[in-house]
């Protein structure tokens, strides 16, 4: 969600990304040390995060909660994203390089948050093992493409020492059927130490700021994937527009909703998803999970 007056209403008297300046000068040091993966840790998780937009930077708790999650796990060997904000066909990877600039893809923002960097280390060969992963399908590698905000955003919070390699896979198509089979394709992975990250929002209702009382509707699809997930039930989870109450609410368009299906494509066990954040915020759900 990337409306100015959404980052208005949460931070209308500090400066631009202040929380965050504030949360990085506390936790890099924790960041810093924190335990990296080794095989003897089992299979990392896959996880589903509600990324925000960069009103989550001036958000003390939500970037306290990102980074808590973050901490509960080893620290992965790299990282792969699927994002909301990229859908392209045949599925494609984003640049590799160290420092490849990131992809600022919002408006309506102070220009600050154009600024602040995240800067990853090279992720080459993570790019090169996504390749053989998904062949025979053409993987096109997008050099000049940095992470979009679905990306860097949560992963500002999770891992802000900037010491992770990360590439962005985009979305083949917004069918969830296909986003299952991309995580199921990238579940081997986990077994790598490769965190697999689904990056969408669990309800992405614009219309619930102007009428507060669809809050109601963005809640009941809440709780109905909650209930979806306890029961691992990933065909209703893939027709969620038939099967969820407040579905044309929550979710007007997919692009937010399908990349939780890439996550627990990858799972070993979809009912076993746990949900790290469940706050509501401006009366949409900010739930991320976590499945093994």
């Amino acid at each position: 969600m990337t409306t100015k007056s959404s980052l208005t209403s949460m931070s209308p008297s500090r400066a631009p990304a202040a929380a965050y300046d504030d949360f990085l000068v506390r936790v890099l040091p924790q960041a810093r040390e924190q335990r990296v993966w080794n095989p003897s840790d089992g299979p990392l998780p896959s996880l589903f995060v509600s990324h925000g937009a960069p009103f989550t930077l001036d958000d003390p708790r939500w970037l306290g909660d990102l980074f808590a999650w973050a901490r509960s796990m080893p620290k992965p060997r790299a990282i792969v994203v699927v994002s909301a904000h990229w859908e392209r066909a045949p599925v494609a990877v984003s640049g590799a390089a160290a420092g490849t600039p990131l992809f600022y893809d919002f408006s309506g923002f102070h220009p600050r948050y154009k600024t602040l960097p995240y800067a990853t280390p090279d992720a080459t060969d993570l790019a090169r093992r996504l390749r053989g992963l998904l062949a025979p399908t053409p993987v096109h590698q997008f050099a000049d493409r940095g992470l979009d905000h679905g990306a860097f955003i949560p992963l500002m919070a999770m891992y802000p020492a900037a010491d992770v390699p990360v590439t962005q896979l985009s979305m083949p198509s917004l069918a969830p059927d296909a986003l299952l089979e991309l995580g199921a394709r990238l579940r081997p992975l986990r077994e790598e130490g490769v965190l697999v990250l689904g990056s969408g929002f669990m309800t992405h209702s614009f219309a619930v700021f102007r009428h507060p009382e669809l809050a109601a509707a963005t809640a009941a699809f809440d709780e109905w994937a909650v209930d979806a997930l306890a029961r691992g039930d990933a065909d209703a989870l893939a027709d969620y527009r038939d099967k969820a109450p407040g579905a044309s609410v929550a979710h007007p368009t997919a692009d937010h909703f399908v990349p939780l299906l890439s996550a627990v494509g990858a799972a070993d066990d979809p009912g076993s998803a746990v949900s790290a954040i469940d706050r509501m915020v401006m009366g949409n759900s900010t739930r991320s999970v976590r499945l093994n």
